[in-house]
């Protein structure tokens, strides 16, 4: 199962107001495993940023006016994200500014059902609880030590983290196939494959499995 990661930071908080994207970032998942496969780009938003925005992020308008514009990136994060079930915290801000902003473009909007909100996942887990990123960051012990100003690409490492731990699953899920050795390899994508060998035991080395357990054990250790 293919996932992304995805965060984005804007110009101000309502697109109601005419705010836009600034900056994207992706990280994908295969199998909640992380690969190298990332998307991230700064956005010409073609207005000024708000300074509530600018205190969040940091990211000033000279920087901003020599990006490319969302136009220009995305054909590349419409195929970076086509198929894949994608993660958001506070999924509804995101998936605003990111459904006007392919509108403007005249491309198919995302569909919410292909959306996961972590947010909507920790109150349901954490009721009345704070489930901010940096609250969930806590209390899962996760090092948000660089999140001095918030970033799309360091917000989805943090979010990677936190979602592993929503869904209680803190380890690689193991994908064991018949007649092939245990072990770890990587294959053309870069992506960890766990392999397990089914092997059949012959008869004698039973019986001398056995002999060996008496001889050695003859005490009850546990």
């Amino acid at each position: 199962m293919k996932e992304v990661i995805l965060d984005t930071e804007t110009t101000g908080l309502s697109v109601s107001e005419g705010h836009r994207i600034i900056e994207i970032g992706c990280i994908e998942l295969v199998n909640q495993i992380p690969t190298e496969n990332k998307f991230h780009c700064f956005i010409n938003p073609k207005r000024k940023v708000s300074k509530e925005a600018f205190e969040v992020h940091g990211y000033t308008d000279d920087f901003l006016s020599n990006q490319k514009t969302f136009k220009e990136i995305s054909k590349d994060f419409i195929e970076f994200i086509h198929g894949k079930k994608i993660i958001i915290h506070n999924a509804k801000f995101d998936i605003a500014f990111l459904n006007h902003e392919l509108g403007l473009c005249n491309l198919e909007k995302i569909d919410n059902k292909k959306v996961v909100d972590t947010l909507e996942l920790a109150r349901a887990k954490f009721p009345g609880s704070q489930n901010n990123l940096d609250a969930l960051c806590k209390r899962f012990k996760v090092d948000n030590s660089k999140r001095a100003k918030h970033s799309a690409m360091v917000d989805c490492e943090l979010l990677l983290k936190v979602y592993i731990n929503l869904i209680d699953q803190k380890e690689p899920k193991l994908h064991f196939s018949q007649d092939q050795e245990v072990h770890i390899e990587k294959n053309q994508n870069k992506q960890n494959v766990y392999f397990k060998k089914v092997v059949d035991v012959k008869e004698e080395e039973k019986i001398l499995h056995t002999s060996f357990v008496k001889k050695e054990f003859k005490k009850n250790f546990f």
